[in-house]
């Protein structure tokens, strides 16, 4: 197992855990994520640190690091206006996607503002089975890995009207995914002591990629400056049919530890 060193571990939001299924014990083997946040500062032009690597269980499936391509906006302080939010709900609102069980391809449009520079937000998704967890170390899709195993679900930081795109082929997906919870996290706040006080204009906008109509949008009201990563809003299978669920809830947590939350194990030094 290779360790993540982190500042804190941080206390989670209790009221935050009502969106969120509890970890259990039986948790998956992953690899670091220290080495993601290496690559991040590569791209970004800052010191390479050095990796922490001890060895890992025989068999255990490595996490596949993407760097990033050199043609990706990083940029994080340039305001961006908020399209068009045709279809909007409210937090803890639900609302069904699939209504005539024809849609094949939809796609996550995230944005943000933020009041401070130094604010650098990062999408996140976490491919979820009945359990609540993962299937798989590699089941979760980000900056530093951008697809799926199964080739269903990839991210995309060439967004024009949107900061960045989660992509979801369901026609593609793992049958025993029932959920896709949509993550934003700030990168190195427990270091650079940054928060989602500093955030606005967060929203997510659901798009059939088909007729490029909005199937759904959600824009936030609340930001906690005791809260690091927000989870957003989450794609879940009810019934046979794709509904969406506004959720808004967030903890303080990086992504190593929503990592550990939804069932990729880590292992957390702290400094």
């Amino acid at each position: 197992m290779i360790q993540v060193i982190t500042k804190s571990q941080g206390a989670m939001d209790r009221s935050s855990l009502l969106s969120v299924n509890k970890v259990t014990g039986d948790v998956v083997q992953a690899q670091t994520i220290h080495s993601l946040n290496t690559r991040k500062k590569s791209h970004d032009g800052q010191s390479m640190p050095s990796q922490q690597v001890s060895s890992q269980p025989s068999g255990a499936r490595p996490l596949p690091v993407q760097p990033l391509s050199t043609g990706e906006d990083r940029s994080p302080w340039t305001k961006k206006s908020i399209p068009p939010l045709r279809h909007m709900v409210q937090k803890g609102q639900k609302a069904v996607i699939d209504k005539n069980a024809h849609l094949n391809t939809i796609q996550a449009c995230l944005g943000w503002n933020t009041t401070n520079p130094s604010c650098d937000v990062d999408v996140s998704a976490f491919l979820l089975n009945a359990t609540g967890k993962v299937p798989g170390d590699d089941w979760f899709v980000f900056y530093g890995q951008k697809e799926s195993p199964d080739g269903s679900t990839i991210f995309s930081a060439e967004a024009l009207a949107d900061r960045e795109t989660i992509t979801i082929h369901l026609d593609k997906l793992k049958p025993d995914i029932d959920k896709i919870v949509f993550v934003l996290t700030i990168h190195e706040a427990l270091e650079r002591k940054l928060h989602f006080g500093m955030v606005q204009d967060a929203y997510i906008r659901l798009m059939d990629m088909g007729s490029q109509d909005e199937l759904v949008s959600f824009k936030m009201d609340e930001y906690y400056t005791n809260v690091i990563s927000m989870m957003i809003g989450e794609v879940y299978r009810h019934n046979g049919a794709w509904k969406f669920n506004a959720v808004g809830n967030g903890v303080a947590k990086d992504l190593s530890g929503l990592c550990a939350l939804y069932g990729v194990q880590v292992s957390n030094e702290t400094q």
